[in-house]
């Protein structure tokens, strides 16, 4: 057990949609004693209606000085660019920063200037997936907590990968419901836009494929869509198994692979859907073979809020810190 009874926490970007999840399950943490509240804009303290009942104080500016003189951990639920500023200077004071964003994501720079040119460095983060990153998060100061569809892409695809069991050519077809895209409103996200479509985006040009690719070393084709629910993500993900590997192979790799995850459930042949998952930490992952050596077909679904976002970044505290591993997530 760590040495504090409870670890002395502040969120910096409460007002966005993971920032009040962070809130809702970190306030009934057993382990945290939430401080600080700031928003990721502003300039003066203001109270916010979602957070009614969870948090009475006012939701302050930034301001790094009292971050760092009243916390031991940091959740930054805040746009890339400020993650990139502002995670450096709380950890070069001694505080443990878990980054949703994906400022520090990615590990090779020239992938990094790409898709996150505030980053020049990615200041020696840990990658935040703790299925396959666990040992790396206890000591880590800083964690890059994994992306929302790449959190569902690897779980399904690593121990697979891994295992050597499919053909190159990987075919990631993933949705997102709306709060995906954040609080700010956009054209694409205004209600009389979304509303009875659905929409393919950033084709070729989407930086979380990069992530996945890291984090799988393969290559996969990542089509991402949005879809006119407010939360969720359904990745339905299409590749080929090598000669003679069939499902016994796929069961196998996957079960042995998340035999002590709590969150990651395996359905089989009953495929997953968004409303098993909403609200939680699960990853579901459900799988169909048509024949071996033929084609596999992998169905995840996670809550992008939560396995994606503040309950991942939750789930890498307990284990960064030596808790349990669910704490503040049933």
């Amino acid at each position: 057990m760590h040495k504090y009874s409870a670890v002395r926490v502040g969120i910096a970007g409460v007002t966005g949609y993971a920032g009040v999840e962070l809130m809702r399950r970190l306030a009934r943490h057993p382990h945290v004693d939430v401080r600080v509240a700031m928003a990721s804009a502003g300039s003066e303290a203001r109270r916010i209606p979602s957070l009614a009942r969870i948090w009475d104080s006012p939701v302050e500016p930034l301001d790094v000085e009292k971050l760092t003189a009243q916390t031991d951990a940091v959740f930054l639920a805040l746009p890339d660019s400020v993650s990139a500023t502002l995670a450096p200077q709380l950890t070069a004071r001694g505080i443990r920063v878990f980054d949703i964003s994906g400022a520090f994501r990615l590990q090779d720079a020239e992938l990094r200037k790409k898709w996150y040119p505030h980053s020049p460095s990615n200041g020696g983060a840990s990658y935040g997936l703790p299925e396959h990153h666990a040992e790396e998060l206890r000591d880590a100061q800083l964690i890059a907590c994994a992306g929302c569809y790449p959190t569902a892409a690897i779980l399904s695809l690593r121990p697979l990968v891994r295992a050597g069991l499919l053909e190159p050519g990987i075919i990631i077809d993933a949705k997102s419901g709306v709060s995906g895209a954040g609080k700010a409103p956009s054209e694409r996200t205004h209600f009389s836009e979304i509303h009875g479509s659905l929409a393919a985006y950033g084709v070729f040009a989407h930086r979380h494929a990069a992530e996945i690719e890291q984090e799988l070393g393969a290559d996969v084709t990542f089509v991402p869509h949005l879809v006119p629910i407010d939360r969720g993500i359904l990745e339905t993900i299409y590749a080929r198994l090598r000669p003679g590997v069939g499902g016994e192979e796929v069961e196998q790799a996957l079960a042995a692979a998340y035999k002590d995850s709590p969150f990651v459930r395996l359905t089989g042949s009953e495929l997953p859907e968004v409303k098993h998952v909403t609200h939680t930490n699960f990853c579901d992952i459900g799988w169909k073979v048509n024949r071996p050596g033929g084609q596999l077909v992998v169905v995840a679904v996670i809550d992008n809020l939560v396995k994606g976002a503040a309950g991942q970044a939750i789930q890498n505290f307990n284990v960064a810190y030596g808790f349990e591993e669910t704490a503040g997530l049933n």
